[in-house]
C-alpha cells in the first residue's frame, strides 16, 4: 500500500513536465521568404534543416524567449552541424519589420539567426501549412498594436517536410535533440 502514494506522486510530477515535441505531418512545406541577404526558400532547395519561429521585433515576450532558446540550441551544436541548420524568424508584422530591422533584431540573439518576411498572404499560407496562425490586434489609441502568434517552433527536415513542432517552452536541449535527429 505504501507504493500507491509514491506512484501517484510520480504520475503528478510527470504531468508537470513540458510537453514532448510532437512529430510533424511529413508534408512538404513550400515557402519563399525575403531576408536582408536575399531570398530564403524551402529546405528542399538546399537540403538544410530549418527551425522556424513566427514572431516580430516588437513582441514583448514570446519572440524574444523563443529566439534566445533557439540561439542557445544553435550554440550547443557542433560547427559542422551548425552549417546544416538555419534558424529563421518569420515576421508576422511586415508593416514594421523591414529586412534591415529584422537583421538587426536577430543579430542581437545570434549571428546565424535570420529574419525573414513575405507578403501577408504568403506568411498566412505558411503558418496554415504548419498548423498555426497569427492575428493582428486592433491598434491602441497611441497607434501601437500587438500581433498574437504561437510560441511554438517548427522544424523542417532537409527535404522541406514538417518533421516536428516544438511546444512553447521547449528547452535548448530538446531543440538540439530534435535537430540532431534530422542531421
Amino acid at each position: 500500500m505504501r507504493i500507491l502514494p509514491f506512484l501517484a506522486l510520480l504520475f503528478l510530477l510527470g504531468a508537470c513536465q513540458p510537453a514532448a515535441e510532437s512529430r510533424g505531418t511529413g508534408v512538404p512545406v513550400e515557402f519563399h521568404l525575403q531576408t536582408a541577404a536575399g531570398p530564403l526558400d524551402s529546405p528542399a532547395a538546399d537540403g538544410q534543416v530549418r527551425l522556424l519561429f513566427f514572431g516580430y521585433t516588437n513582441c514583448p515576450d514570446l519572440s524574444p524567449t523563443a529566439l534566445a532558446t533557439g540561439a542557445q540550441a544553435l550554440n550547443s551544436l557542433t560547427p559542422a552541424e551548425r552549417e546544416r541548420v538555419h534558424l529563421v524568424l518569420v515576421t508576422v508584422d511586415p508593416e514594421r519589420d523591414t529586412p534591415a530591422a529584422l537583421q538587426g533584431y536577430t543579430a542581437f540573439f545570434h549571428p546565424l539567426l535570420v529574419g525573414a518576411s513575405a507578403p501577408p498572404a504568403q506568411t498566412a499560407a505558411l503558418a496554415k501549412a504548419l498548423g498555426t496562425g497569427f492575428e493582428k490586434q486592433a491598434p491602441r489609441p497611441d497607434g501601437s498594436y500587438f500581433v498574437d502568434h504561437s510560441g511554438s517552433s517548427y522544424l523542417l527536415d532537409g527535404s522541406g517536410r514538417l518533421a516536428a513542432t516544438l511546444p512553447p517552452g521547449a528547452s535548448p536541449q530538446e531543440m538540439v535533440a530534435a535537430i540532431r535527429s534530422l542531421l
